[in-house]
C-alpha cells in the first residue's frame, strides 16, 4: 500500500485555477430532460451512424494525424485554402493550441466575462494572464471596453459570439469598429461555436472579416449544430503561417478516425442537419417568447440556449428545475443557462419559470 504523500511540486497557478464544471447529468435510474450542456437534442443521422460504424473497424490504427480529408471538406465548405484549417478535439482544445502557439509567459489575453468558463483555464495553462471585461447588463459583449483593455502586453482578445452563457451575438458594425481599434499584431479569436443558430440580420460575416483582417482567427465546432458533442471535433481557420503553428502545438493524432469520418459524413448531410437547426431555432423562439410573456427580461439569444440573470437565486432555481424534471446549468451568483431541447422539456421549464416569474 502506498502511504507516502507525493511531494512533487505543482504549478502555483493551478492552485487558483477553477475546475471546469460540466452540465449536470441525471442520476442513474432517474428521468429528467438534460438542458444543462447546450447539446443538440437530436440523435445522429443514419448516414452519420453508418460512418461511425464503418470507422469502428479501423480503431486499431492511428487516425490521419492532419485530418486531411476533413480539413479539405471544411475548406471547400468555407471557401478557404486547406492550409488555413486546423482540426482538434473540440473548439476548446483548438483554442488551447492557439494560445500555446502565440502566448509567452506574462502575455495578456483580454476576454469578456461572464463568458465561456473554459477561457480562464485555457489562458492560465498557456502561461498567460487573463484580463476580464464585464459583459453589459443585456448580456452583450462590451467591445469598446475590450478594445480599451488592450495594452502592449496583450497578445490575444477572445470574442465569443454568440456569447456563452448569455446568448447575444456581436453585430457587424461594432465588430468592425473593434477590429479597427485593435493593433494588427494582436490576435482576435472569434469563437463561433453556435454560429449556425444565429438569425440576427446585423450579425457579422466572420469569413468576410477573416479575409479582410490577417489577425482574425475563427473557432468553430461540430459539437452543437452537427450533434457530434460526444466525438469532440472542432477547428480553427487562420492564415496558413499561423495555422501551421497551431498545428505544431496540437496533440498528435488528436482527432480520432471515428470522429473524422463522422464529421465528414455530417458535412455531406449538412442540408438535412440544418433542418434540425431550424427546429431548434423555432423552439428557442418559443422559449424566449414564453419567458418574456411571464415578465422575464431575457437577453436576445442567438445560440441554442437562453439566459436568466438570477444572481444569488441561480442555484436555488436550478434545484427547483431539477425537481420538476429538467436539468439546467446554474452559474452561482450570476444566472442560469437553459439549453433548447425537446418541446416537452421546454413546457416543463416554462412551468417552473412561471412559478418564479418576476412579480
Amino acid at each position: 500500500m502506498l502511504t507516502d504523500v507525493s511531494r512533487v511540486p505543482l504549478r502555483r497557478a493551478l492552485a487558483d485555477l477553477p475546475a471546469y464544471v460540466p452540465g449536470a447529468r441525471a442520476a442513474v435510474g432517474a428521468a429528467a430532460y438534460k438542458l444543462s450542456s447546450n447539446e443538440n437534442p437530436y440523435p445522429p443521422l443514419p448516414s452519420v451512424v453508418a460512418a461511425v460504424a464503418d470507422a469502428a473497424v479501423d480503431v486499431n490504427r492511428y487516425p490521419d494525424m492532419y485530418a486531411t480529408e476533413l480539413t479539405e471538406g471544411i475548406a471547400h465548405r468555407l471557401a478557404v485554402v486547406p492550409e488555413s484549417v486546423v482540426a482538434g478535439t473540440g473548439s476548446v482544445a483548438v483554442l488551447g493550441h492557439v494560445l500555446t502557439a502565440v502566448c509567452e509567459a506574462g502575455d495578456q489575453v483580454v476576454l469578456p466575462w461572464r463568458s465561456f468558463e473554459a477561457y480562464p483555464i485555457a489562458v492560465t495553462l498557456a502561461h498567460a494572464e487573463q484580463v476580464r471585461v464585464p459583459v453589459l447588463a443585456d448580456g452583450r459583449l462590451d467591445l469598446p471596453a475590450m478594445a480599451a483593455a488592450v495594452t502592449d502586453r496583450t497578445r490575444v482578445v477572445l470574442v465569443c459570439t454568440p456569447n456563452n452563457p448569455t446568448g447575444p451575438a456581436v453585430r457587424d458594425a461594432e465588430l468592425r469598429d473593434f477590429l479597427a481599434a485593435v493593433p494588427r499584431d494582436v490576435l482576435v479569436v472569434l469563437d463561433e461555436a453556435y454560429v449556425e443558430f444565429v438569425r440576427d440580420p446585423q450579425a457579422p460575416d466572420a469569413l468576410a472579416l477573416f479575409a479582410e483582417h490577417p489577425n482574425v482567427v475563427l473557432l468553430r465546432t461540430f459539437s452543437k449544430a452537427y450533434g457530434l458533442a460526444g466525438l469532440r471535433v472542432g477547428y480553427a481557420v487562420a492564415r496558413p503561417r499561423l495555422a501551421a503553428a497551431i498545428r505544431t502545438a496540437s496533440t498528435p493524432f488528436g482527432v480520432s478516425h471515428v470522429a473524422q469520418l463522422a464529421a465528414i459524413a455530417s458535412l455531406r448531410a449538412e442540408q438535412e442537419l440544418l433542418v434540425r437547426v431550424e427546429a431548434v431555432v423555432a423552439e428557442r423562439t418559443r422559449m424566449l417568447e414564453g419567458l418574456r410573456a411571464q415578465g422575464w427580461a431575457v437577453p436576445d439569444s442567438q445560440a441554442n440556449f437562453v439566459w436568466l440573470a438570477l444572481g444569488d437565486r441561480a442555484v436555488t432555481f436550478a434545484e427547483r428545475c431539477a425537481r420538476a424534471g429538467v436539468l439546467v446549468r446554474p452559474f452561482a451568483g450570476d444566472g442560469v443557462r437553459v439549453s433548447v431541447g425537446e418541446r416537452e422539456a421546454t413546457d416543463i421549464f416554462l412551468e417552473v419559470a412561471q412559478a418564479h416569474a418576476p412579480r
